[in-house]
């Protein structure tokens, strides 16, 4: 009964910010990854940004700089401010987590997507 639940999505203008939150809840016994990818029309589900427990952030050359990921760990919360918003940065986004739920198996999990759209 692990979920992904995102929130913060919406219409802004370019140069604009918006603030992404996913909380992870229900069973968990371990996070070992959390993140955000993006899917814009016609186009593959690229990674944004990635946070790996105990790793290094990573983050897509197009937004580094930009945005920033970062984690609440007590709250299993993911978040992604985006900054200096760009019409190019338009998808749906996805929260990601890979997660190891409290029978020990581990999966990958994906939020429900939320559509950023930025105009210009």
């Amino acid at each position: 009964q692990v979920q992904l639940v995102e929130s913060g999505g919406g219409l802004v203008q370019a140069g604009g910010s918006l603030r992404l939150s996913c909380a992870a809840s229900g069973g968990i016994f371990n996070i070992n990854v959390m993140g955000w990818h993006r899917q814009a029309p016609g186009k593959q589900r690229e990674l944004v940004a990635a946070m790996p427990s105990g790793g290094r952030t990573n983050y897509a050359d197009s937004v580094k700089g930009r945005f920033t990921i970062s984690r609440d760990n007590a709250k299993n919360t993911v978040y992604l401010q985006m900054n200096s918003l760009k019409p190019e940065d338009t998808a749906v986004y996805y929260c990601y987590a890979n997660i190891q739920n409290i029978q020990l198996i581990r999966s990958e999990y994906w939020g429900q997507g939320t559509q950023v759209t930025v105009s210009s």
